[in-house]
């Protein structure tokens, strides 16, 4: 039968030293950090929705620019910028293609405008989720 010490460790046999205690572990590594719902993600997010249901982008546009004018993170103001372009660059890509669909370059046209819009907001989340400003947030392209 083993006998404890005071500290409720294994005593060593008679003869022999005592075992020192195992060095305490690392802790583990933490898990990777959580998806960030800060302000331009959410606008980012519901630009993105906005592919498949119109109005989302137009509270996303709503919404940049109410944030845009409340206290905020210094590296949000880029994106607010580059966000409300987004959505008005989309709109009139949007609204130019349509016009042009009548001679069929219109199709084409509303492919590139929804990419361009697309790549503009993965552009922009990704930038959140480091909390890093836009780097040209007046460009018309990505």
């Amino acid at each position: 039968m083993a006998e404890f010490d005071d500290q409720g460790r294994p005593k060593a046999p008679e003869g022999r030293p005592a075992s020192t205690p195992p060095a305490p572990q690392p802790a583990a590594p933490s898990a990777a950090p959580a998806f960030a719902f800060n302000r331009p993600t959410i606008v980012s997010l519901l630009y993105l929705s906005s592919c498949v249901l119109f109005a989302t982008g137009i509270v996303g546009l709503v919404l940049a620019y109410v944030w845009r004018n409340e206290p905020h993170e210094e590296w949000e103001t880029s994106h607010y910028t580059y966000l409300i372009r987004t959505f008005w660059l989309g709109l009139l890509g949007a609204v130019v293609s349509t016009l042009l669909m009548v001679v069929a370059i219109g199709f084409l046209l509303l492919g590139a405008v929804a990419i361009l819009v697309i790549v503009r907001c993965v552009l922009s989340l990704v930038a959140a989720q480091k909390q890093q400003p836009m780097p040209n947030p007046e460009t018309w392209l990505a």
